[in-house]
């Protein structure tokens, strides 16, 4: 004979099948409790709109504080250039490897990695369901995911290897950024090119153009810094540096803005955390 569970609050019949194939008659229902796994609400919820704002506003923030702080505090040491002609604003690279700098950096990057990555695996499902039929999209949608990893690979280690400590690994790191933030914005654009060819959303199409926008300002931007980062270590002009510095900001704060973009893709959707069924039953 079966023992009933008890809820000494409330109470729910439902109809068990016994282990022969029947099905228990009226006189044999079994109580449990009423609060079904439907009517638990959620340990953690959380619209991801707030989710992408913080991935974004984190090292945002820390960016910022890290400049602002070698300026006033650092400004002959993060200015300072092998070169030893006049430079006004530092790298991110030498801003961040200052202290405090570094530990402020450190602390903001690591805090968004887990959201990036929350963000990565979102993207690559959204991919797979609008291309379930097309096998050239669902490849590109797969190494979409892989740069978005290599990405975030690639700024954790140019943030914990900074560049007064092992100038290799560092640079190795900031090469493996840009390098995957580039063709991750390359290969965005092209799932988005094709999902375009459907109507869209107002959202959806303010997020494509913006996407587009931002992947050619930041490229501009990227072959600029390469331009006066060589013309500096070749010919040592005052002030080469600097611009050098200011096109480094502006791709990384572009590179972040272009993520912000998934505010509109996914501007209804919520990251729920909850209890899995089997563990309401045993």
């Amino acid at each position: 004979m079966t023992s009933p569970l008890y809820d000494w609050t409330a109470y729910r019949q439902i109809v068990v099948v016994d282990t022969s194939g029947g099905v228990m008659g009226s006189g044999e229902m079994q109580q449990v409790p009423y609060g079904s796994v439907d009517r638990d609400k959620p340990l953690v919820r959380l619209p991801y709109t707030r989710l992408t704002l913080m991935a974004v506003c984190l090292p945002l923030f820390g960016f910022i504080i890290c400049v602002v702080i070698s300026m006033l505090n650092h400004y002959n040491a993060a200015t300072y250039t092998h070169c030893e002609v006049p430079n006004y604003l530092p790298s991110i690279s030498a801003a961040i490897s200052l202290t405090p700098e570094r530990y402020i950096w450190r602390f903001s990057i690591s805090l968004h990695s887990a959201p990036r990555l929350l963000m990565a695996a979102t993207y690559l499902s959204f991919y797979l369901g609008r291309f379930s039929r097309r096998r050239t999209e669902k490849l590109l949608s797969v190494l979409t995911f892989l740069l978005a990893l290599s990405e975030n690979f690639g700024l954790l280690l140019l943030t914990y290897v900074s560049s007064t400590e092992t100038y290799s690994v560092h640079k190795s790191g900031f090469i493996l950024f840009i390098g995957s933030s580039l063709c991750h914005m390359i290969c965005t654009c092209w799932l988005w090119s094709v999902i375009a060819r459907h109507p869209l959303s107002s959202e959806e199409m303010r997020s494509y153009r913006f996407k587009r926008r931002l992947f050619l300002f930041n490229s501009c931007f990227c072959l600029l810094a390469f331009y006066f980062f060589k013309r500096h270590n070749t010919y040592c002009e005052a002030g080469i540096y600097t611009l050098f510095a200011l096109c480094e900001y502006l791709v990384v704060l572009s590179n972040m803005v272009f993520h912000v973009t998934a505010y509109w893709d996914f501007g209804g959707k919520e990251v729920i955390v909850g209890t899995p069924p089997e563990a309401k039953y045993f």
